[in-house]
């Protein structure tokens, strides 16, 4: 199953969620929207940070850089302001709410704030997700990779041409109704879906590939994304030698890939390299982690139903989110390599 057929599936079963919330949307324990509409003007900083993961005078920046339009009209005629569709989604994946526990927050019947998600999810996936998959950026030029490999370096790894960091994830799921085999990843015990990223010492996510079954292996995936063409089209010095990202032992040794010494019987230089390399590569474990700790809907699988929602693409949504908060405020990855991120406004134009 591709990546584009799961997010189809989540999707076209994200539907049916509608259709059962319009349906129920009169019974009593589904709504209570009696009072005025969320006002964000009324919200201190901190509420807004608490509420959304980020500060009040950047709601509408953030709305603005994710293409976000002003007034959003959904499929059935319900209209929203880009403003409240973006609350409304920041909302939905920084705690694991229910729709009828962020409604009296919106004073919007559940219908209404399914369709207004859903819309607005769309909106920042079409506009911003091929910025997760296209290396040919101009934070990745030629002149940000030396720099790159030069901090890297710097902190202890004895690599000279290292630019970034790249890994899997399984964001566990629950368990679904159909194709439980097929997304069982045996090394993690959990069904799931699966991810790679690759890390950036300023902190930000270069490349997100996903979701995939979580049964497949991190080297078919990295096969299955064509990662490997991109890198070797774009990610060389200007005399033609490489730069290489740093993976586990799981991935393949190539020119524009470098993975730890393998073996029983290292030799005391290459446990060295591999202990260094460890020390540096770590970074790309914060970055995932700070995605789930910003938007913790993501780390509660019980919440995640393959067919009822469009899991994948809350994960890449949540990435994004991930990567504008790095921009505004910075991230420990960055802090630790010294290196500050892009503007807001320079990353994802």
């Amino acid at each position: 199953m591709s990546s584009a057929e799961i997010l189809l599936l989540s999707a076209i079963e994200d539907n049916d969620e509608l259709v059962l919330i319009s349906t129920e949307m009169n019974q009593s324990h589904g709504n209570v929207y009696n009072g005025e509409k969320m006002n964000l003007e009324v919200l201190t900083n901190e509420q807004c940070r608490f509420m959304f993961r980020f500060e009040k005078q950047d709601i509408d920046i953030l709305r603005v850089a994710l293409g976000i339009p002003s007034k959003i009209v959904c499929n059935n005629g319900t209209v929203a302001s880009g403003i409240e569709g973006l609350c409304i989604v920041l909302r939905r994946l920084t705690y694991p709410n229910r729709l009828e526990d962020i409604s009296p927050i919106f004073q919007r019947p559940l219908y209404e704030l399914s369709y207004i998600l859903s819309k607005t999810l769309d909106i920042i996936y079409d506009n911003t997700s091929q910025k997760l998959t296209s290396l040919d950026q101009e934070w990745l030029s030629e002149e940000y990779l030396r720099t790159f490999a030069e901090v890297i370096h710097e902190r202890g790894s004895p690599l000279l041409n290292c630019w970034g960091f790249i890994d899997g994830t399984v964001m566990p799921i629950c368990r679904p109704t159909r194709h439980q085999r097929i997304v069982y990843s045996g090394h993690k015990r959990v069904h799931g879906l699966k991810f790679q990223s690759v890390v950036a010492p300023n902190g930000l996510v270069a490349n997100l590939f996903g979701p995939i079954e979580g049964r497949r292996h991190d080297s078919g995936m990295l096969r299955e994304s064509g990662l490997m063409n991109q890198l070797e089209g774009t990610m060389n010095r200007v005399d033609g030698t490489p730069y290489s990202l740093y993976g586990d032992p799981a991935y393949p040794l190539r020119p524009h890939l470098i993975a730890p010494y393998r073996g029983a019987a290292l030799t005391a230089e290459e446990q060295e390299f591999n202990k260094l390399m460890s020390a540096v590569r770590v970074s790309v474990e914060w970055t995932f982690g700070k995605v789930i700790s910003l938007f913790a809907f993501l780390d509660f699988k019980k919440n995640l139903k393959m067919y009822l929602q469009p899991v994948g693409k809350y994960y890449v949504v949540a990435t994004i989110f991930s990567k504008c908060h790095t921009c505004l405020y910075g991230s420990e990855t960055g802090t630790f390599f010294g290196l500050n991120p892009p503007t807001l406004e320079e990353y994802p134009q």
